[in-house]
């Protein structure tokens, strides 16, 4: 897939004890100017600076085995490791039910987070946005920094939860997106509100995480794609229909 290739180019082109260990770890811690240039010539111009601006944390090492070691690695990343194990099952790969599972059984025991629970299409966007090999599965590297990113954003969403509701409401997404890394417009911010907010412009968390997961896959994808850094990317029909459907 176009996507997942853009990635890998890197910018060069359980049971209950199960979900308690993940559940510890995760407490530990548009439209503007020109955005879409239209098909001429078959070819599609992306403007990105002008809409948002983000910097995504460096991609995970594609097809890096869950057995390799790093030097150094703390017990934090050991623990987890020894965790994605017993996720994994035989194949050592977490596919969409499987993250599903995990990610409704650790938001399970975080009572103050108002959530309808992640759903299994919810899960497959992840995965198909964080794929960087094209497996339709997360290895270790993926959902490691799938997790940290998740783990990262909790944060950030408890910090701007509305009133003790639990939810996000529309007057805290604009910070609640800069304190996640994201510099958005306000067309990208209704647009996103439409897209993942209910009838009031409330957000829940898996709403939440759902949505910055997708931005920083297609960050990352854009980012790797621009290769002069002018903030342009030109691609054909296919490319789009590829970068866009496996998403």
């Amino acid at each position: 897939m176009f996507l997942a290739e853009a990635l890998l180019g890197g910018g060069s082109s359980g049971g209950g004890g199960l979900a308690r260990g993940l559940g510890g770890l995760l407490a530990g811690g548009g439209q503007g100017g020109g955005n879409l240039g239209g098909l001429v010539g078959g070819l599609v111009n992306i403007i990105s600076e002008v809409a948002a601006q983000y910097t995504p944390e460096p991609p995970p090492t594609p097809r890096s085995h869950f057995m390799n070691v790093e030097a150094g690695e703390s017990e934090e990343i050991s623990q987890f490791r020894r965790l994605f194990v017993q996720l994994a099952g035989d194949d050592m790969e977490v596919c969409a039910t499987e993250l599903m599972d995990i990610l409704n059984k650790v938001v399970a025991r975080h009572k103050n987070l108002k959530t309808e629970g992640f759903s299994l299409d919810t899960c497959r966007s992840m995965v198909s946005v964080m794929d960087s090999d094209t497996t339709g599965k997360l290895g270790f590297e993926e959902f490691k920094y799938l997790w940290n990113n998740i783990k990262k954003w909790q944060c950030v969403y408890k910090e701007h939860y509305f009133d003790q509701s639990g939810t996000l409401g529309s007057a805290q997404l604009p910070d609640a997106f800069k304190a996640a890394g994201f510099q958005l417009n306000e067309q990208l911010y209704q647009m996103i509100i439409r897209r993942y907010s209910d009838e009031n412009g409330s957000m829940d968390f898996n709403n939440f995480i759902s949505c910055l997961v997708r931005l920083d896959g297609m960050f990352r994808a854009f980012k790797s794609l621009d290769q002069d850094g002018d903030g342009l990317v030109n691609m054909n029909i296919q490319e789009w229909l590829q970068l866009t459907m496996y998403s």
